[in-house]
């Protein structure tokens, strides 16, 4: 990677030095988040529950709270249309919750991701309105199914939308939308997750209620679904995963504690990395591998019984969804590896026979983390396609889809993600029209991956005090991401080993004073180190629990023989 040095700016990190009286490197770190006002950097690093904003000031909020109380009182019935990701998921949880604290009749479909795919479906809408369902509001999807809602407006269903994916031209007709990002709407945080849009309507809904435990119960399906969907953790997502994951340490409900304990985090104070690596895939197994539903029962059955033997179901789902995503990526990259002009494509768009449409998203982000070029990964069935697609910086993936969306069944998303389906006969214009767009809007440095190093330390620097001065700045995520530091031409203490034939480990520094460093997938750079060498590693640093011992570890995300 090519490593970029930050800038420095004297005057802002000495003043954030002397007014909050934090470290020289906590000031430093701040300040490469363009967090440079003393009160600003003070709210940053202490959030708090009083920086939840009103959930009046969303657009829509009145008229779907009056709607649902109204329904509540008259006993009518209320379906909860979710989506079968993690974020949609915890969405249905949250509002299921709080409707059947106020007594609400109301039930939730989730779609099954093979046999309907994402979005909402007429009739699911006409079978809800033939079973007496007066209003369905729609979690995590809505917001461009124009269609639906007119079909269930003249069935006499009163729609709730909340949703928070980029609105079209039109607003669809529907009884309440909320979505900050609406045009007409004035609530201050943009970048809440389908389930931090479905909160503010929980919160709107039960009011005063909503204090103390139950804020906190709330929070832990925030946080986890906020988290698993790559949600900016600035702002009120902040404060969400900031409280949500603290609360994370005492689940008192058993499905939860019993996924905890199988993802090897019982007992640990649980980390936003935590969640999005251990918890949230065991979660979206679900969805990709068989049903979602199962997700719904693990957070809201209270047999402890059952809701472990769905917990152990999910563990295994997501054991099988790795195996069956290492086999596609295999196939992959030995079909890339054998193409001559690899690296004169500005985007990659692979398709294949059978290809598990449930893994397919995760699929094409492994392959843009490994050849940095937007990727749309295809699976194809009896002539028609399901694909998902990730993008890099710099490249709106949605922009580029709806430049091309007259070859599309349907598509939907936002920048970094998309997906859609597609007619195979459709796939040849698609390569073509999508790598001619790209070309357009981005240079060839756009295709060279970089790596952003926030501070330079020495080796003698890393111990206790720093590693719990960057964590004042946790959670880390999307927006506030874990620092890189670098350490120049340390020795290497010992002969790196591999781990499962993936991994690299180091022991950097002087015999007296080592440091583990683990590099996840570089265990092709085994060959190139030898004990006594010296190097330039970029790491984060982490702290690693074995045996009930802990201790520092740096995490390599590039190093170089010096």
């Amino acid at each position: 990677m090519r490593w970029i040095e930050s800038p420095v700016d004297t005057e802002s990190e000495r003043r954030l030095e002397r007014e909050l009286g934090v470290s020289p490197l906590v000031a430093h770190l701040l300040v490469q988040r363009a967090i440079t006002e003393p009160a600003a950097a003070h709210a940053f690093l202490n959030p708090s529950l009083s920086q939840l904003h009103p959930p009046e000031l969303m657009a829509g909020m009145r008229e779907a709270v009056d709607r649902l109380r109204r329904a509540i009182d008259q006993r009518e019935k209320i379906l909860i249309y979710g989506d079968y990701d993690v974020d949609g998921t915890m969405a249905v949880v949250v509002l299921l919750t709080a409707l059947r604290m106020l007594g609400a009749e109301v039930e939730a479909h989730i779609p099954h991701r093979l046999t309907e795919g994402y979005g909402m479906r007429a009739p699911v809408v006409e079978e809800a309105a033939a079973r007496g369902f007066r209003v369905v509001i729609s979690v995590d999807t809505g917001i461009r199914e124009h269609a639906v809602l007119a079909r269930a407006r003249e069935l006499g269903v009163d729609c709730i939308v909340t949703d928070h994916h980029l609105p079209g031209e039109d607003l669809p007709p529907a009884c309440a939308i909320l979505n900050p990002r609406r045009a007409d709407c004035r609530y201050p945080e943009k970048g809440l997750a389908g389930v931090g849009v479905a909160f503010k309507l929980a919160q709107g809904l039960l009011g005063e209620r909503l204090t103390g435990r139950l804020l906190e119960s709330f929070l832990k399906l925030v946080a986890i679904g906020t988290i698993a969907d790559v949600g900016p953790l600035l702002g009120e997502n902040r404060v969400i995963a900031r409280f949500g994951l603290a609360a994370l340490r005492q689940p008192a409900q058993s499905g939860l504690a019993s996924l905890i304990e199988l993802a090897g985090l019982a007992g640990r104070e649980i980390t936003a990395g935590d969640v999005a690596f251990r918890i949230a895939p065991r979660l979206n197994a679900a969805g990709r591998m068989e049903d979602a539903r199962d997700v719904i029962n693990l957070f809201t059955l209270q047999d402890a019984a059952r809701t472990r033997e769905i917990a152990e179901r999910l563990d295994g789902l997501n054991r099988e969804r790795q195996r069956v995503e290492d086999e596609i990526l295999r196939a992959i990259v030995a079909d890339l590896e054998r193409m001559s002009d690899l690296a004169g494509l500005y985007t990659l768009v692979l398709h294949g026979e059978g290809w598990h449409r449930g893994v397919i998203g995760i699929v094409a982000q492994r392959v843009v983390e490994r050849y940095h070029r937007p990727a749309l990964v295809v699976g194809m069935d009896n002539g028609m396609g399901v694909g998902s697609g990730r993008s890099i910086r710099g490249f709106h993936l949605l922009d580029a889809l709806t430049r091309v969306g007259d070859l599309f069944e349907r598509f939907g998303g936002h920048a970094a993600a998309a997906g859609f389906t597609i007619a195979r006969e459709k796939i040849p214009p698609l390569v073509r029209r999508f790598e001619e767009h790209a070309r357009k809007v981005l240079q060839p440095s756009d295709l060279e991956p970089v790596l952003r190093v926030e501070a330079a330390v020495d080796l003698t620097e890393i111990d206790w005090p720093l590693y719990q001065g960057i964590m004042q700045l946790a959670p880390f995520g999307m927006g506030n991401p874990t620092p890189v530091l670098s350490v120049r031409a340390v020795p290497l203490a010992a002969p790196p080993r591999v781990l499962k034939e993936k991994h690299l480990k180091l022991r950097v520094g002087n015999s007296a004073r080592p440091l583990d460093a683990l590099g996840w997938g570089f265990a092709a750079r085994a060959r190139e180190l030898q004990a006594g060498q010296r190097v330039d590693v970029a790491f984060a640093l982490e702290q690693n629990n074995y045996q009930d011992l802990a201790s520092l570890q740096m995490v390599i995300k590039d190093l170089a023989i010096n």
